[in-house]
């Protein structure tokens, strides 16, 4: 049940952001005024149109085709289960590095807390714990779909994705 929500969350996303590949500039700024020529944030409604509060003509634009730089971003979840069975995984691993059921159970403990972190929208961290799920199992299809999913996210919204390595631990929560 958790994986249909989560699927249907990243599609949902991922159509709405899909259209987004064009720029909205307000034309109708005054020459002195610091923005005019930077771009409007608008919102879309059913039928497609554009709405902003402060654009009243404007113009599209095509995207030039770069990339912004990823950020960490979502919400803070409490992952301290996670964290809590991956450190005991790894600390077994320590005795025993070449034992391959501990090598799944850790894979297993970085896909659940991955799906927590994707769940709340922490993609760049979720991206390294499915990343990491991968290298120990390199049969976790779980983690492999996740990780296209992750990326196809970033690449509707126009961003570049974190580079194996560069992924965020997770956002802290508070308690």
């Amino acid at each position: 049940m958790k994986k249909n929500v989560i699927l249907s969350f990243a599609a949902l996303i991922f159509a709405a952001c899909s259209g987004a590949n064009q720029q909205t500039v307000n034309t109708n700024i005054a020459p002195n005024n610091q923005l005019q020529n930077s771009p409007i944030v608008s919102s879309h409604s059913q039928n497609g149109a554009s709405m902003s509060s402060t654009q009243t003509d404007s113009k599209t634009v095509p995207n030039n085709g770069t990339k912004s730089k990823w950020t960490q971003s979502g919400d803070p979840v409490d992952t301290s289960s996670f964290d809590a069975e991956i450190k005991q995984v790894e600390d077994k691993m320590k005795a025993n590095p070449k034992d391959e059921s501990l090598k799944k159970s850790l894979s297993e403990a970085f896909s659940k807390r991955g799906l927590v972190l994707t769940e709340s929208r922490q993609y760049a961290s979720a991206l390294g714990d499915f990343r990491k799920a991968l290298k120990l199992d390199p049969t976790n299809e779980e983690a492999k779909k996740w990780i296209d999913q992750i990326i196809n996210i970033y690449n509707s919204i126009n961003k570049e994705y974190p580079k194996e390595g560069e992924e965020p631990p997770p956002l802290p929560f508070k308690k």
